[in-house]
């Protein structure tokens, strides 16, 4: 299923779910007019699940590009790839350099779990429940 489908899909149910919860009807009755909660209140409360599946996402994107470059069906060898790094590392493994494989690969795992802290990270600043 395409990227795009999954996150309106998930948009969509945060939203109507988030429509049912009592703060929505009693925002309605003290005058706010119903474009106002759904921004103001509603949309926030909705955008956990989104940033969270959005840089799961992009870690994985980051992921499959590295396996693409290292299997030599991603970018052209003149491209620099943390997948190309590795896979040049590979030639000297046995012959006892292994910091030419270690240090793309911890590059590699690191920038795929930044990306998901990062994502928790936002999800927690921007949760209007925590505040």
């Amino acid at each position: 299923m395409p990227f795009g489908l999954v996150l309106a899909r998930l948009l969509r149910t945060s939203l109507l779910e988030q429509l049912e919860q009592p703060y929505v009807t009693f925002a309605a009755g003290m005058g706010d007019g119903a474009w106002s909660v759904r921004i103001r209140h509603v949309l926030p409360n909705a955008m956990g699940p989104i940033l969270v599946i959005a840089t799961i996402n992009l870690a994985l994107a980051i992921i499959t590009e590295a396996t693409l470059s290292f299997l030599g069906v991603g970018l052209p060898p003149s491209q620099p790839s943390l997948g190309t790094l590795v896979r040049t590392g590979n030639d000297y493994l046995l012959s006892g350099e292994w910091w030419i494989v270690f240090f793309p690969g911890a590059a590699l795992a690191a920038l795929a779990l930044s990306v998901n802290v990062l994502g928790d990270w936002l999800r927690d600043a921007l949760n209007p429940k925590l505040r």
